[in-house]
């Protein structure tokens, strides 16, 4: 599948999943917000029939009025009720309202309960009525503890707190319309930043499968090739075929080298590598393993020196720094000619221990500064392969250095030559 393709789908998927993420995360904001609002508006109209139904039944529940039951159709003087917001309708057995006097003709008119019909699903649960579409109440029915088979049902007029209710489920409904909108934007946004490391990722991958496809089938093709050649003469001596064999045994150990090379790397990215730190004095790990590239270095013409005064010890993994120094060192000795000289340096600034290596051999470009530790860069290729080189030690330098939570750059060295210097914490 094309790249472009595949990044598209991948990041139209994000855009799709952060607007679901805004959405719902909204929606359930919006959902928490417009419930509280709902059960703090009608909190007071419900306590008020509740209270009303505790007087109700604490009144009259076991205490029958003395002159029968013409006097219970004078229930709204006998018992006003605690709030005026309260209309109280009294239902008979056979369903009729029979207190229209005391709710008077002008409520009962304004108010459409000419068209209230008794609901048995009302008895003890508030729940909300509406008449003629217009007019918005809170009910609750109890039965009439005066007569059997008869009810009272309570009306709270909650028209105003209907009215702030629907103003604010508007209010959500435009908040949510605006917010879908941010939310795409937010999500284009998000999902191109997302996108950024998962592209260089791949631009890199692609770039270390293709740099390393290309080191691997370079030594593969001449061993191929010596091995080929050497079986068209089954007659000949070893001595006779010296060189291709030569060729074949340095390709394989070139081979093996970048094999532990590419492993090392791998294993860094996965974290799966492991330091093993412990106290280490630098200065004595240095001049230790300098020695023997101190005799290697005079048998080129070439002179290598030691400044060591930082007199640190820090927590660090020998094995590695021991690797570390060996990959700069093989690095300046590849790239110095005769009399030049290769030094290292040890002090401590600013808190911190600075170890630096540096020559004054070939040099390296402005470009080079910028790029002479990713992965499989050479600044003369021709020149590298002749000397063995892969373009992965600087990388796996940095690698280490990284571990240890220093800092590690390439500077010029004037007049010529390279410096390398690392950071590491006291």
């Amino acid at each position: 599948m094309n790249k472009n393709k595949v990044i598209r789908h991948q990041q139209l998927r994000l855009i799709l999943y952060n607007l679901i993420a805004f959405t719902v995360l909204f929606g359930l904001f919006g959902a928490i917000v417009f419930g509280q609002m709902r059960t703090t508006l009608f909190a007071k109209p419900d306590r008020d029939l509740t209270m009303y139904k505790s007087i109700i039944e604490a009144r009259f529940g076991g205490s029958p009025l003395k002159d029968g039951s013409s006097e219970r159709f004078r229930f709204g003087r006998v018992m006003p009720p605690p709030s005026p917001r309260i209309i109280p309708v009294q239902w008979d057995a056979n369903g009729e309202i029979t207190n229209i006097q005391q709710i008077g003709m002008l409520n009962y008119e304004n108010y459409g309960l000419e068209n209230l019909k008794f609901d048995l699903s009302t008895i003890g649960v508030i729940s909300n009525l509406t008449l003629n579409g217009t007019y918005h109440f809170r009910t609750l029915t109890v039965p009439d503890p005066l007569s059997k088979g008869s009810y009272i049902q309570l009306l709270v007029d909650v028209d105003t707190e209907h009215n702030l209710l629907g103003n604010f489920k508007r209010i959500i409904i435009i908040c949510a319309a605006v917010f879908i909108l941010l939310s795409i934007t937010a999500s284009i946004i998000l999902s191109r930043k997302t996108m950024k490391p998962v592209i260089r990722s791949w631009e890199k991958q692609v770039e270390f499968v293709e740099n390393a496809s290309h080191e691997l089938r370079t030594p593969l093709t001449i061993i191929q090739n010596k091995l080929e050649l050497l079986q068209t003469m089954p007659d000949k001596k070893i001595v006779d075929t010296f060189e291709n064999i030569a060729l074949s045994l340095s390709e394989t150990r070139r081979l093996s080298r970048l094999t532990t090379d590419l492993l090392t790397l791998a294993r860094a990215d996965s974290t799966e590598t492991q330091l093993e730190k412990q106290p280490v004095d630098i200065d004595e790990l240095i001049h230790k393993m300098c020695s023997p590239y101190i005799e290697i270095a005079e048998l080129s013409d070439k002179h290598i020196w030691l400044r060591l005064t930082s007199k640190a010890r820090i927590q660090a993994d020998p094995a590695r720094l021991h690797q570390l120094m060996v990959i700069l060192l093989d690095n300046a000795l590849k790239y110095t000619g005769e009399q030049d000289s290769i030094g290292i340096s040890t002090y401590i600034k600013e808190n911190r221990v600075f170890i630096e290596v540096s020559d004054t051999g070939i040099g390296i470009s402005e470009e080079g500064l910028q790029r002479v530790f990713d992965r499989f860069y050479r600044e003369d290729r021709a020149r590298t392969r002749e000397s063995g080189g892969s373009g992965l030690g600087l990388s796996i330098a940095q690698w280490i250095v990284h571990s240890h939570h220093g800092t590690i750059q390439a500077l010029h060295n004037h007049p010529k030559g390279v410096i390398i210097r690392i950071r590491l914490p006291k």
